[in-house]
């Protein structure tokens, strides 16, 4: 189900039978036992049949009230809704549960418990009062976190008391929901960059399938289709009616390279390089998919989101929005690899899904601690494509500590060699807002082509 639906539905599990809800005795109900256990003793040694009777009763009214109990959990049921389901780090969602009690029968006194990681906040508890036949409950809660990640919420716990505090038992739920935290982004100022052209309209390129008679890539005749479309050559050669296929508008291609290689990056939490650029690259994603491209996201293990059909590249409309999603997704939850170099990014990059032209999209990288032979790898990236800029970031400047045996490239080497190579190259550095560099990446001169992409 989507965020928002009712998620959970059913009873608690059965806990192991009557005989586990024998040990949901509190304190006063096996005082009761024990105290009606020695009533009866003394009964029957002193003859007292009205003794024997108070002894019955007191050991009898905790097992009845844990047979009770024990028939009450099968009809209650619960469910949980989590709105939205995928919310930025420090961003709130908030989660409603619901009780139903299906029975004939009221349920005295209920605590619900909603198990959720200690990152999103505090463990919720609720009591509601007696819940009569037929009657629902709801109560909610919010949570948030300043961590990205996926976090499980549940399973719902039900703590059911009887009215005279004899019995106490606890039942889970057998479902739970997912809230991913993706990571932060910020508004891009829409600038130029080379290599880009608008996704669709008066100013993109097309792709005719019509170039000539020779050149024709036809398709079957479907229902609805212009007559004046008919490819009569190629109907005469298949057999069947065959239409000319119309152009197609092209979308300008990004790629956008996340370095997540432990060796590049030192330190943790939200203000470390490597979650800055973890967010950098979600706002970049989130900008080039509103300026109409085709993007996907890249990392230096070579694999590509949201998937390798067509170069992993997203598709436009419904699949679009899916695809970003999914790219956010990823970086929700994106670690360091073990990785020691970027010739798998290198090679994903080279072959680039951009066609037998060879790729001539933008590039979009987020570079951490490059040596000498990645240094020139990254250079080279630039080959391919049509517009590349690199944000490099220096562990040292985030207060970090190459890893030893690291020979590491000085930060402005790094730039250097880059911008030789035809990169737009700039460091990123602690305190500086990201949609600044953005900014200055759009007043500098990126490259030599001028026609971004196409598929």
């Amino acid at each position: 189900m989507g965020a928002g639906a009712p998620r959970g539905a059913g009873g608690p599990g059965d806990g192991g039978g009557l005989r586990a809800s024998l040990s949901g005795l509190t304190t006063r109900g096996r005082s009761f036992v024990a105290a009606g256990i020695a009533a009866a003793a003394c009964a029957y040694v002193l003859g007292q049949g009205a003794l024997l009777r108070v002894g019955l009763l007191l050991a009898l009214l905790p097992l009845i009230c844990v047979y009770a109990l024990h028939r009450t959990r099968y009809r209650v049921s619960g469910s949980r809704r989590l709105t939205p389901g995928r919310v930025p780090a420090g961003a709130e969602a908030r989660v409603q549960l619901r009780m139903d009690n299906v029975s004939r029968l009221p349920t005295g006194l209920l605590m619900l418990q909603d198990r959720v990681p200690y990152v999103l906040g505090p463990r919720p508890r609720f009591v509601l009062d007696l819940v009569e036949p037929g009657g629902r409950r709801e109560v909610s809660y919010r949570v948030r976190s300043d961590l990205r990640g996926r976090y499980p919420l549940g399973p719902l716990q039900l703590r059911l008391t009887d009215p005279f505090g004899l019995v106490e038992l606890t039942r889970s739920f057998s479902t739970y929901d997912t809230l991913t935290v993706i990571p932060r982004t910020e508004p891009l100022p829409p600038v130029r960059l080379t290599g880009e052209s608008n996704g669709y309209g008066d100013g993109s390129r097309r792709s005719l399938a019509l170039a000539g008679d020779d050149d024709v890539i036809p398709r079957g005749y479907r229902r609805g289709d212009d007559l004046r479309r008919v490819h009569w050559r190629s109907t005469a050669r298949y057999g069947e009616l065959m239409v000319r296929r119309e152009e197609q508008p092209q979308r300008s291609r990004a790629t956008v390279l996340l370095d997540t290689r432990r060796l590049a990056f030192d330190g943790a939490g939200p203000d470390s390089a490597f979650e800055w650029a973890v967010s950098a690259a979600a706002s970049s994603l989130v900008h080039v998919l509103e300026q109409g491209f085709s993007a996907r996201l890249l990392t230096d293990t070579g694999s590509a989101a949201p998937g390798e059909g067509g170069g992993g590249f997203s598709a436009g409309g419904q699949e679009s929005a899916e695809a970003a999603g999914l790219m956010m997704d990823t970086l929700a939850v994106v670690g360091h690899s073990d990785g020691a170099g970027l010739s798998r990014a290198y090679d994903a990059v080279r072959g680039g899904g951009y066609g037998e032209g060879g790729g001539d999209g933008l590039l979009i990288a987020f570079f951490g601690d490059l040596d000498d032979v990645q240094t020139e790898l990254a250079a080279r990236m630039r080959q391919r494509t049509s517009g590349a800029v690199a944000f490099v970031l220096d562990t040292a400047a985030w207060g970090g500590r190459p890893v030893p045996g690291h020979d590491v490239v000085p930060l402005e080497e790094r730039l250097r060699r880059l911008r030789d190579a035809g990169w737009t190259a700039l460091a990123a550095t602690p305190g500086v807002a990201f949609g600044e560099l953005w900014r200055q990446a759009g007043t500098a001169r990126i490259g030599t082509g001028t026609s971004g992409g196409r598929e």
